[in-house]
């Protein structure tokens, strides 16, 4: 190739890429601007560096995670994912070394009109019969002489990091739902039994308004009041257990396997609430919640890939060796040693006429590039903000179930009195089932109370990154 030609390539892809290399592409954000603390607390270390099997002590709910880790079939699927970035990193990589290709060409008709070379017979143009079989191998090799293909092989193995959180992403979630739906089902059992005992309580009340109605002391209106408020309870029972059931069908589906009865503890009460005390400083939850780290992974694979290119602009060189056996016709390729052929090829390739096409590439790579630092960003304030709602959610509920167990012990001692002040006449029917219908309200509400507290809790585990070890 003339010189001059080979610099006028190489000279107008050096252009392309200096002119791109103006275009900024943002940086990674310092973890200084991450606040010091989650309000007032300040703790050095975090509940979420707690093993999950040591977090949970419910021997129950750790057999329920242990199946769902093996069984769960999103875990499953982001396993293969993993597999497919691990694969496609080995692509990447072996484009920085040569190919060897075993090659067997055979030509009888390379026919080509022969316009220059003179006449034979008074035919200006002479067809020219051209054979040429060759018997070896040939390898190809791309001179990774700007980095580009190391470029591509970083953003790969990035990728496969970002699949590893992202299956710590996916067990940890998956960590939380399996006890959230845990608590949630011992709470339902809570409930159903305190609608079953209100049932008891309810047809004693009407077995007593209707034995008062035949004494003359009360009258159908009360006897159709009470007996309302029993149906209207019973409907409740219906409606819990199907709840029941529901929930746990799903949580059969979330450990891969059909419906069944799942084992369980005897009440949701006996459970000891797991304890928080230690949440750590902020900028540890971005070491430790996979969500933030696969953010992380993901954006620097995007400037890799913006690095990569960028780099397209420039040419690209490649050697070709070659060794096999060569000559005009089959018999005589194979004598040795003067069918014998050994060359080198070499090659420059400069995108003279798609500069378009790459700088599109460019740009979508660029812009790529800024979707994860934005991802990234928001990665952490969703973070944060998690932490900070459940700690304080934590506190509250904690206050709120001390306030609705009292008011519990208030409201059963008023279905007492309501009871003993109707039996002697000072104290009407309606009275009577108000302080039931109230007790019955508040027993749920304490209970509900209880179980936000196991919910806000795991959240709150999950939230600082626990849950994946």
């Amino acid at each position: 190739m003339n010189k001059s030609v080979t610099y006028l390539i190489i000279l107008s892809g050096m252009f392309a890429f200096l002119s791109c290399k103006s275009m900024e592409v943002p940086i990674m954000p310092s973890l200084d601007e991450v606040p010091d603390a989650f309000l007032n607390y300040q703790d050095s270390s975090s509940m979420a560096e707690i093993p999950w099997r040591d977090f949970f002590n419910d021997p129950n709910l750790i057999n329920l995670i242990d199946t769902a880790l093996k069984n769960n079939l999103n875990l499953l699927s982001t396993l293969e994912r993993i597999e497919i970035a691990k694969a496609q990193f080995q692509i990447g990589r072996g484009l920085l070394f040569p190919t060897m290709d075993a090659i067997v060409r055979y030509r009888s008709g390379d026919i080509r009109p022969n316009l220059f070379n003179g006449t034979v017979n008074g035919d200006r143009n002479v067809i020219n019969r051209v054979e040429n079989n060759f018997v070896g191998f040939q390898s190809t090799w791309e001179i990774d002489l700007w980095g580009k293909l190391r470029d591509r092989k970083e953003a790969a193995f990035l990728n496969i990091l970002a699949t590893e959180k992202g299956k710590q992403l996916v067990t940890t979630t998956l960590v939380a739902e399996i006890a959230t739906l845990y608590y949630d089902l011992l709470g339902q059992d809570i409930e159903l039994a305190t609608i079953e005992k209100n049932i008891a309580f309810q047809e004693m009340a009407l077995e007593l308004i209707k034995i008062q109605k035949s004494a003359g002391r009360a009258t159908e209106l009360a006897v159709q009041q009470f007996s309302a408020q029993l149906l209207s309870t019973r409907s409740m029972q219906y409606e819990k257990k199907q709840e029941i059931i529901e929930t746990e069908n799903y949580l059969n589906f979330l450990l891969g396997r059909f419906p069944q009865q799942i084992p369980r503890a005897e009440s949701l009460m006996q459970i000891k609430l797991p304890f928080v005390a230690e949440v750590g400083m902020p900028s540890d939850m971005l070491l430790l919640r996979p969500d933030i780290q696969q953010a992380e992974f993901e954006l620097r694979a995007a400037e890799f890939n913006v690095e990569a290119a960028r780099k397209e602009f420039l040419p690209s060189f490649s050697l070709t060796p070659y060794i096999g056996l060569n000559d005009r016709s089959i018999p005589a390729a194979f004598q040795f040693p003067g069918a014998v052929s050994v060359g080198l090829l070499g090659g420059i390739t400069a995108p003279i006429f798609a500069q378009n096409r790459i700088k599109s590439e460019f740009q979508i790579a660029t812009s790529s590039n800024k979707i994860a630092l934005y991802n990234y960003q928001e990665a952490i304030l969703n973070g944060y903000q998690e932490v900070m709602n459940k700690l304080q959610r934590v506190e509250n509920l904690r206050n709120i179930y001390s306030l609705r167990d009292q008011e519990t012990a208030v409201l059963l001692n008023a279905v007492t009195t309501a009871d003993e002040l109707y039996r002697g006449g000072y104290a009407t029917y309606l009275e009577v089932i108000t302080a039931q219908s109230r007790v019955l309200e508040a027993e749920l509400s304490m209970t509900n109370t209880r179980r936000q507290m196991f919910y806000t809790v795991v959240d709150l585990y999950r939230a600082l990154g626990g849950g994946w070890e």
